[in-house]
């Protein structure tokens, strides 16, 4: 049977992570790293987490040869992995020790062809109520070196909030 841990045994992984290697030069690049690796598929696009905090983060995904398809543009998978990253760093920031989540939906919106450094951001503050929260929906939106939006990702969650 799953007990939820007691205050005593949650630990806030991701926000110690952040907060202990984001300042340090390289640390933004090895944080992102822990991400890829923790989460693997999404580590295949090489994306670098720039910020996060309570209810924001950005992250970038430069434009190479691995995440284009054939077309010359970034594939639209890779901006999907982009949009889900970046939605999901902002709410498992935010439940990092106090909760858990699972996405139970994900959809994109392709605006424009995606070309160069592609930037995904989401702002978003999540319940803070506990219990289970179903369909919570998070945007993120993706945009080019120019700011130009290239997509839009709408990722639904499923909450639960622990007494914390």
């Amino acid at each position: 049977m799953n007990q939820r841990p007691n205050s005593k045994q949650r630990k806030t992984v991701l926000r110690d992570n952040w907060k202990r290697l984001s300042s340090i030069p390289g640390g933004k690049k090895l944080f992102s790293m822990v991400v890829g690796r923790t989460a693997r598929y999404t580590g295949t696009i090489g994306a670098t987490v720039e910020e996060v905090e309570d209810g924001r983060a950005v992250v970038t995904m430069r434009d190479k040869p691995l995440v284009r398809n054939h077309l010359k543009s970034v594939h639209a998978i890779a901006l999907m992995n982009l949009g889900e990253l970046v939605t999901g760093l902002t709410v498992m920031y935010q439940v990092d020790g106090r909760g858990r989540g699972i996405v139970s939906h994900l959809e994109m919106e392709y605006v424009k062809k995606a070309r160069g450094t592609i930037t995904g951001e989401c702002t978003f503050i999540v319940p803070s109520e506990v219990g289970v929260h179903e369909n919570i929906v998070v945007e993120g939106i993706l945009r080019d070196s120019d700011g130009d939006e290239v997509a839009r990702c709408r990722a639904t969650w499923k909450l639960e909030i622990f007494d914390v």
